[in-house]
């Protein structure tokens, strides 16, 4: 009787077991790629204003104004923006909404400004939350300022463009609005009031009619009589 083979079937080849991943290396790998950061802000795309006032104002200035040298072309420094929230006094939840109307349409928190000393007739008190300040500098000034030209100012009720009196006679421009609202980023259903402002923007001009040319070349819609004689 002749035997019979038993075929055995070899055994399944076993995947490597995968190695354990390190303490936090679960999180590195799900992480998404980031920007780099210069640990102040997080590099993101030039503003176009930014890179409009580079390319042709700068040049443009040089040219009508006789400069031989781009530094001596006024630019911007900062803008500052200011509200004034007097009902503060006897409601805070006005207070945080104007304070979050006003980070959303200029991109950071604002500071909240407090009573200096105590007047009974306007029942104030020393410390007393009366006001925001923001200020704007670098990238996130350009980006406040272009909105504001191109989307917000059109919006203005009756707009015939801004008036050239606000210099303050160094090349700083002060103008006061109403409403908050005109801005697209302010939520009109979770506003709680109707907010006014004064924004400044602080130049390097130090003088009138060279700071009306810096900020007309960007954009600002001054009226069509300014400048005039």
């Amino acid at each position: 009787m002749s035997a019979q083979k038993t075929e055995v079937a070899a055994p399944a080849k076993q995947q490597p077991r995968a190695k354990p991943a390190k303490k936090g290396g679960e999180a590195k790998e799900a992480a998404p790629t980031m920007a780099v950061s210069d640990g102040r802000e997080t590099k993101h795309a030039t503003p176009r204003l930014k890179t409009f006032y580079h390319e042709k104002v700068v040049p443009s200035l040089m040219e009508s104004r006789g400069l031989k040298n781009p530094f001596q072309v006024p630019r911007l420094v900062k803008i500052v923006i200011n509200s004034g929230v007097s009902a503060a006094r006897e409601n805070v939840q006005i207070l945080d909404s104007v304070r979050y109307d006003l980070a959303m349409l200029a991109g950071q928190w604002p500071q909240i400004r407090r009573a200096t000393k105590s007047i009974s007739n306007f029942k104030l008190r020393m410390g007393m939350p009366i006001g925001l300040r923001v200020t704007l500098r670098g990238d996130r000034m350009y980006e406040f300022l272009d909105r504001f030209i191109s989307v917000a100012s059109p919006r203005l009720r009756d707009f015939r463009g801004l008036d050239a009196r606000g210099f303050d006679g160094r090349g700083n421009y002060n103008l006061g609005l109403r409403d908050q609202m005109i801005f697209p980023e302010v939520n009109v259903e979770k506003a709680l009031r109707q907010q006014g402002m004064n924004i400044t923007i602080v130049t390097t001009a130090e003088k009138d009619d060279l700071g009306m040319d810096l900020l007309r070349m960007m954009g600002m819609p001054f009226k069509a009589a300014a400048g005039g004689n």
